[in-house]
C-alpha cells in the first residue's frame, strides 16, 4: 500500500504546483478579452483607490459646514453641489466610499475566513460536529437579514461595528455550507486518501489539499456579495439605522437628499451614482471570473 501511495502523490503535487501559475495567466489573458470583465475590474479598482485615498483626494473637508455656500448646484468649485449646510457633496461621496469599502470588503473578508474554517471543520470533522455546526448554520440562516439587522441594532445601538457584525453573522453560514458541501465531495478523493495513508494529519490535509480546491469558487461568490452588503449599509443608513451622523455615508447622503429632492435633486443623483457603479463593477467582475473558472461555463477565446 505504501508503494502505491508514494507513486500516486508526487504526480498530484507536481500537477497542482505546475498548474497554478498557468491558471492565473490564463485568467488574466481571458480577462483582457472580456469587455464587461475589464469594465468591472476598472470600477472595482476605482472604488478601492477612492476608499483608500479618500482623505487625500477629497477637495473639501466632508463635514465642514459653510452656510454661505448652502444649496448650490453643480459648479467648477463644487462638482456635485452642496447640501443645506453648505457641505460639499462630492467630498462626502468620496469619503462615503471609504465607509462602503470598510463595511463591504472587511465584513465579507471576515465572513469568508470564518466560513472557510467552519465549513471545512463540518465537512472533514466527525459526524457529531457536522450535525452541530449544520444546526447552527440553519438556525442563523433562517432569520431574514433585515429583521436580524433591526434586532441587533436595537440591542447594540447604531454604529459601523454593529452593521459589520450583522453582515458577518448573516453571511458566514452561507459560505460555511458551500465549503462543507465541497469538502464532503473531496473528503474521499483518491489524492486525499493517498495523503492520509502517508500519515498526514487532518490539519495538513485541510490546509494543503481541501482549502485550495474550495477557496476559488467561494471568492467569486464573495465578490458578488460585496455590493449587496454595501447596499444593505446604505439602506440602513437611509432609514437612520446605519452609520450615525455626521458620517458621510452614501445612504445618509441619500436620506438628506431625499428630504430636499424638490429643491436640490443633485444630492440624490450624486449619492445614487456610486451605488450603481459599485454594484455593476463587482457584478461584472464576478460574472466574468465565474465564466472563466467554472469548467461548465468556460468559453474558449
Amino acid at each position: 500500500m505504501s508503494v502505491q501511495a508514494s507513486s500516486v502523490v508526487p504526480p498530484v503535487a507536481v500537477a497542482v504546483g505546475a498548474e497554478s501559475p498557468s491558471t492565473l495567466r490564463n485568467v488574466w489573458r481571458r480577462l483582457l478579452h472580456e469587455r464587461l470583465g475589464l469594465l468591472g475590474l476598472a470600477l472595482v479598482a476605482l472604488l478601492l483607490f477612492t476608499g483608500i485615498f479618500a482623505d487625500w483626494i477629497a477637495p473639501f473637508e466632508p463635514n465642514r459646514i459653510n452656510v454661505p455656500d448652502r444649496m448650490q448646484s453643480s459648479s467648477l468649485t463644487h462638482f456635485a453641489g452642496t447640501d443645506q449646510m453648505g457641505r460639499d457633496i462630492f467630498s462626502r461621496i468620496i469619503k462615503g466610499s471609504q465607509i462602503a469599502l470598510i463595511v463591504g470588503v472587511s465584513s465579507i473578508a471576515i465572513a469568508l475566513v470564518l466560513g472557510l474554517a467552519l465549513g471545512m471543520l463540518a465537512g472533514y470533522g466527525p459526524r457529531w460536529l457536522d450535525n452541530c455546526l449544520l444546526l447552527l448554520f440553519d438556525t442563523i440562516y433562517s432569520f431574514p437579514t433585515v429583521m436580524l439587522a433591526l434586532t441587533v441594532i436595537t440591542l447594540l445601538g447604531v454604529s459601523l461595528k454593529t452593521i459589520m457584525l450583522v453582515v458577518v453573522v448573516s453571511t458566514t453560514p452561507v459560505y460555511a455550507r458551500l465549503v462543507r458541501t465541497s469538502t464532503l465531495s473531496l473528503k474521499n478523493s483518491e489524492f486525499i486518501l493517498a495523503e492520509r495513508s502517508l500519515g498526514a494529519g487532518p490539519v495538513r490535509v485541510m490546509l494543503r489539499h481541501v482549502l485550495p480546491n474550495v477557496v476559488g469558487p467561494l471568492l467569486i461568490i464573495a465578490s458578488m456579495d460585496i455590493p449587496s452588503v454595501i447596499t444593505l449599509e446604505a439602506g440602513l443608513s437611509f432609514l437612520g439605522l446605519g452609520v450615525p451622523p455626521p458620517a458621510a455615508s452614501w445612504g445618509r447622503t441619500l436620506n438628506e437628499g431625499y428630504n430636499l429632492i424638490r429643491d436640490a435633486p443633485w444630492i440624490v443623483v450624486a449619492a445614487g451614482i456610486p451605488l450603481i457603479l459599485t454594484t455593476l463593477g463587482f457584478t461584472f467582475l464576478g460574472e466574468c471570473l465565474r465564466d472563466m473558472l467554472d469548467p461548465k461555463l468556460r468559453r474558449i477565446i
